[in-house]
């Protein structure tokens, strides 16, 4: 898609890193993807927080791009959050710059595939990627987590389109009253020829902009009234809400 070089760099920036958090689960606690690191590794590095949001980042063996993580605890009820990462559309809502997304092959809720577009400025390629997806929970501690992990095989790859190979994201969300409180881990290495120095620059705004919208969306009323529907062993089955769709 070809835009305007006035545009500007500062768009170019932007839009090129919203491609990595694109790339944005028993008891609850799933195994996490290989290439994330620990959630509480001394490792991490604090590099900005704003409000209820902290972000950090770490470097990563074998990558020239970071991993990062986000905190944050989000102004919304944990079934209204859950319900808008279980919907396949719900990327173009919240995460920067997506501009398709949609459920692909065999699904359930708990093992899934998406695939979605990212926008990218002329002169850059958009980007796409096909994610499973893997969701758990348990009533006794209200918690749910999700795993997501590129399956760049899963669909023919495009001419017009690159494909990203490579990306490991765990969400873990908390339930703290009517509030949930958010865990947020990735690390990408995007295909093609962006330098790891460009993207490890802009870990920061990407996380603290979704994550906002996030929130928001959680809190439309097609979310809010969703039900998390659990087994008679308490393991989280479903998310039901008419805002799916």
């Amino acid at each position: 898609m070809r835009m305007p070089l006035a545009h500007g760099f500062k768009g170019w920036f932007t839009t090129i890193s919203s491609l990595i958090f694109a790339l944005t689960a028993s008891a609850v606690i799933a195994a996490q993807p290989q290439t994330l690191p620990a959630e509480d590794s001394d490792a991490w590095e604090l590099r900005e927080e704003a409000g209820n949001i902290r972000v950090y980042t770490m470097d990563r063996d074998g990558s020239s791009f970071q991993a990062f993580k986000a905190e944050a605890l989000l102004d919304a009820p944990i079934n209204a959050v859950v319900a808008v990462m279980n919907n396949p559309k719900s990327c173009i809502e919240w995460l920067l710059n997506c501009t398709e997304s949609y459920a692909v092959g065999k699904s359930s809720f708990h093992d899934r595939y998406v695939y979605s577009v990212n926008n990218m400025p002329w002169p850059v390629t958009d980007r796409d990627y096909v994610l499973n997806i893997h969701t758990t929970g348990n009533k006794a501690t209200g918690e749910v987590v999700v795993n997501m992990s590129a399956a760049p095989d899963m669909q023919a790859n495009r001419s017009n389109r690159v494909r990203v190979e490579q990306s490991d994201t765990r969400y873990r969300f908390i339930p703290e009253g009517d509030t949930t409180r958010m865990v947020w881990l990735q690390h990408t290495d995007p295909n093609g020829t962006l330098p790891g120095w460009l993207v490890n620059s802009l870990l920061i705004d990407i996380p603290l902009e979704s994550t906002k919208k996030l929130e928001r969306i959680a809190g439309l009323e097609r979310y809010r009234e969703a039900t998390l529907v659990y087994d008679d062993d308490g393991r989280l089955m479903d998310v039901t809400t008419a805002g799916n769709d």
